[in-house]
């Protein structure tokens, strides 16, 4: 995909959605961090139900400790892996006040050493707690990227190299935002919205869905090789 395109799809999602943000629901830092970190397979709609009933007891690190492991439990056992998930964060907290003043660190190398922090929970926390312009891809904005040839990759660092290195500037704070919520309400995994998707003409993927109703090609206008492959003759 060539700059130009690629410019254009940003300012498209731009003007569509000036200020996006994440749909995790949160008051600070550590709370944006948690989220994330109970998201991991689950949906932002289940944390954030979750949440909002923890957060108004524990939502600060000393708080969370006091709840303690299986007190955390009873609050997110509708999310999936919740004991795991709960450890980790107990874990984290425990870090946060011992290492970091009950602060969550700025830095990419300190966050990834947190319990159930990767590099993708990282870069959410980065990008959307201390506006540094990371992209963090997960499968909506892997499948975004590839279908589209935006930034295609084997794997998802491959894939958000790309994007940091081919994304221009001005559009790098918010392409994350941009790109999961295109994957996650257009071009979703089974069927994509082509037909209603406002970049259909920039996008590179082969396999575009068609409009409800519209016919596909009729076999006399398919070329000869795909006729005599449908047994359709010459």
């Amino acid at each position: 995909m060539n700059a130009g395109k690629r410019s254009e799809i940003f300012r498209r999602l731009r003007a569509a959605n000036p200020h996006p943000t994440t749909e995790l629901v949160y008051n600070s830092p550590y709370q944006l961090l948690v989220s994330v970190v109970l998201s991991a397979q689950a949906t932002d709609k289940s944390v954030n139900k979750a949440t909002g009933r923890l957060y108004a007891v524990a939502d600060t690190p000393q708080k969370m400790v006091q709840l303690g492991v299986s007190g955390l439990e009873e609050y997110i056992r509708t999310i999936g892996l919740y004991r795991t998930k709960a450890r980790n964060v107990i874990a984290l907290s425990e870090i946060l006040l011992r290492e970091h003043g009950g602060e969550v660190p700025a830095e990419r190398a300190a966050l990834e050493k947190l319990p159930g922090v990767g590099r993708k929970t990282a870069n959410v926390v980065l990008n959307n707690a201390f506006g540094q312009p990371t992209i963090a891809v997960d499968t909506h904005i892997f499948r975004v990227s590839n279908r589209t040839g935006i930034a295609p990759g084997r794997d998802p660092l491959e894939v958000e190299q790309r994007l940091l290195k081919f994304t221009p500037p001005e559009f790098q704070q918010d392409a994350h935002h941009w790109l999961i919520l295109h994957g996650r309400y257009t071009c979703v995994a089974r069927k994509p919205a082509c037909p209603k998707c406002m970049i259909h003409d920039l996008c590179e993927f082969k396999g575009k869905t068609k409009a409800e109703g519209e016919a596909a090609t009729p076999a006399r206008e398919r070329p000869a090789k795909d006729r005599r492959k449908l047994g359709l003759g010459r």
